[in-house]
């Protein structure tokens, strides 16, 4: 196991902690969780947050890997393209390279680099159709881990995950419960102690007809307002800034 003493977080609202609410009045989430849990070890562990929720991967390249590379940090976790992946046209190949082109420059530094699969999208209506897009993109992000010699936290093997009691209304993103998975399995990823992340979820019944209501509201409260966005090329993210900008100490 290797000792940590800085780590930079990169990527979209998944690193930025979107749902799982701080005592600060930001997100707290996974990455937070792993700094955390890393800073118990060493007093003097640096952290710094440089994700933006609504980012697409040739940002998150463009803005965040040079900060990143000139903060020659311990550790960089790079989770993007999820976004890029829901939007109509868009080629996991092309992005595969991108990202590949990105991690080169991040470990050319020294640093040990995480990378993400996603969750598997088969439960979620939106994204199921698009499942195949996102299992090609999620099998070049392993050929890459494999290839610059990188550790891959695998979601998509995560069942606790599957579950909807791990995710926030939206669907989109996790709630407090899955935020504590992710952070449990990137500790155990990089042979940190920490808790288990495997979860098994008590079992229990949902009513045909009360699952339908769930989903019209969930298509009426958060699908719609989604997509007027895109069709506006608003982004959720625009005007917003990294909560954690700087390589600061852990407070």
């Amino acid at each position: 196991m290797r000792h940590y003493k800085s780590f930079v977080a990169l990527g979209d609202s998944f690193t930025e902690g979107l749902n799982d609410p701080g005592p600060d009045g930001h997100y707290r989430g996974w990455a937070d969780r792993v700094a955390e849990r890393l800073a118990a070890d060493d007093s003097s562990f640096r952290y710094a947050n440089l994700a933006v929720r609504g980012k697409l991967l040739d940002q998150i390249v463009a803005e965040q890997v040079p900060l990143a590379v000139e903060m020659a940090p311990d550790l960089v976790s790079f989770c993007a393209g999820g976004n890029d992946l829901l939007r109509p046209g868009s080629d996991p190949d092309v992005m595969a390279k991108k990202l590949a082109r990105a991690v080169r420059d991040l470990r050319a530094g020294g640093a040990d680099v995480l990378l993400f699969t996603g969750v598997d999208p088969r439960d979620t209506p939106l994204m199921r159709r698009l499942r195949g897009r996102f299992a090609i993109f999620y099998l070049h992000v392993r050929s890459i881990a494999d290839l610059y010699g990188c550790r891959l936290v695998d979601q998509w093997s995560m069942q606790g995950l599957r579950d909807w009691r791990a995710w926030s209304p939206d669907r989109l993103h996790m709630n407090e419960d899955g935020h504590r998975l992710v952070a449990a399995r990137v500790l155990d990823v990089l042979g940190v102690p920490f808790e288990d992340w495997r979860k098994d979820w008590p079992e229990r019944s949902l009513d045909p007809r009360a699952r339908r209501r769930e989903d019209a509201q969930w298509m009426r409260e958060h699908l719609v307002p989604w997509v007027s966005r895109r069709l506006r090329g608003v982004s959720s993210g625009d005007g917003r800034t990294p909560k954690r900008p700087d390589l600061d100490p852990w407070a």
